[in-house]
């Protein structure tokens, strides 16, 4: 069976709003016009509260991924030494490009779920002093977990190094505080919050790090960030070709952020989120964070005996409602629901009410509406 309808609760991409879809489906317009330039002045300046911020946002025709290798190799440069945070995947991945680009980096492993503790910050630059930057995930996508940038901002700020943060699944989704957290390079990307298709890499850096950046030395040309920097706050347009289409649906999106109030996106993430951890934990579920969860996705884990993956495919392939599984050692074991974008609480009543569908097919032993009555509760408890 084929579903007639499909549901997107992945950890990203996101649904997209219809008004978002509309504006990218406008006539293409070219890059080096009046009319596009408005667009991305428009959307920058929109960018900025959301990463609670004065410094000036770069647009990057890139993934998320891209982004963070953008911050890397303008900051850093092949001998240097950096600590990074091994909290999941995304953790792993600082390691591996610090690795592809002659630099050597400092692993904090820090258990799945957890959050770094600011004494392991600490701990790691004492030991490794000639250190020049810390990289880490506000919020670890794969392991539904955030960690203390404010914390850790403090420690990075009193050690004299950058601090480089991932925050692809944290602005937009809960408050970002960039400048009065010290963050020297902020990253996110377009198909989360910003509720818009894949393609499009944000970098923000602080005046340190475009200091910093200004002495560096390290080969580069597509991801030159001081060239991008100089190309969209002073010429207003972009150093090589744009994302067109994305970056008109930036902007639009942006208009219906803050048209919601960003206090009241916030709120709306953070119910989406206590609804499905309360739901999960009434169908018997664990919480692979239960001590720090993230905001924009909650990582249940079902248990020995379950398949996982066959709980994904059901719910995809049959109820057309798509959500993730877990990755490396969680991989099986967990399901991971994504509520961020353009996504309210209501829409969670969906998600559960295929979680369960899915539950059942497995042999999991719950009680039927006990996942949906919690999302229920939850809901009215905001009303």
């Amino acid at each position: 069976m084929t579903p007639a309808k499909k549901y997107l609760f992945t950890p990203g991409p996101v649904s997209v709003p219809p008004e978002v879809l509309l504006e990218m489906a406008q006539p293409i317009i070219h890059h080096r016009t009046p009319a596009f330039s408005a667009a991305l002045d428009q959307a920058r300046e929109r960018l900025k509260p959301l990463f609670g911020t004065r410094q000036e946002p770069i647009l990057l025709a890139s993934s998320g991924t891209g982004a963070m290798e953008a911050a890397v190799i303008n900051l850093l440069s092949p001998g240097d030494q950096a600590v990074f945070v091994n909290g999941g995947k995304f953790g792993e991945r600082w390691g591996k490009i610090l690795a592809a680009f002659g630099m050597t980096g400092h692993e904090i492993k820090v258990e799945w779920g957890k959050a770094v503790r600011p004494e392991q910050i600490e701990d790691a630059l004492r030991a490794h002093p000639t250190s020049k930057a810390v990289l880490v995930q506000a919020s670890e996508t794969s392991t539904c977990a955030i960690h203390p940038i404010a914390a850790i901002g403090e420690v990075a700020r009193r050690r004299g190094v950058m601090l480089i943060v991932d925050g692809i699944t944290s602005v937009g989704v809960f408050e970002q505080k960039m400048d009065e957290w010290g963050v020297d390079a902020f990253i996110t990307g377009s198909q989360k919050a910003l509720m818009l298709p894949p393609g499009l890499g944000i970098v923000v850096l602080s005046e340190r790090a475009v200091d910093t950046a200004m002495k560096n030395k390290n080969p580069k040309f597509y991801f030159d960030l001081l060239k991008e920097l100089k190309s969209q706050r002073d010429e207003h347009t972009t150093a090589f070709t744009p994302t067109v289409a994305l970056i008109l649906g930036l902007n639009k999106s942006m208009e219906l952020l803050h048209a919601e109030t960003l206090p009241r996106v916030y709120d709306r993430h953070r119910i989406m989120a206590e609804a499905t951890r309360e739901a999960g934990l009434a169908l018997g579920l664990k919480l692979i964070a239960p001590d720090n969860p993230a905001p924009g996705v909650t990582g249940l884990i079902v248990g020995d005996g379950y398949d996982t993956g066959k709980l994904v495919k059901y719910m995809r392939d049959v109820l057309g409602v798509a959500v993730q599984g877990g990755q490396d050692q969680m991989k099986g074991k967990l399901v991971r629901i994504g509520h961020m974008g353009y996504l309210t609480p209501f829409d969670m009543l969906i998600a559960m009410s295929a979680l369960e569908a899915g539950l059942k097919t497995l042999g999991y032993e719950f009680r039927p509406g006990a996942g949906v009555a919690a999302v229920q509760s939850r809901i009215a408890r905001s009303i």
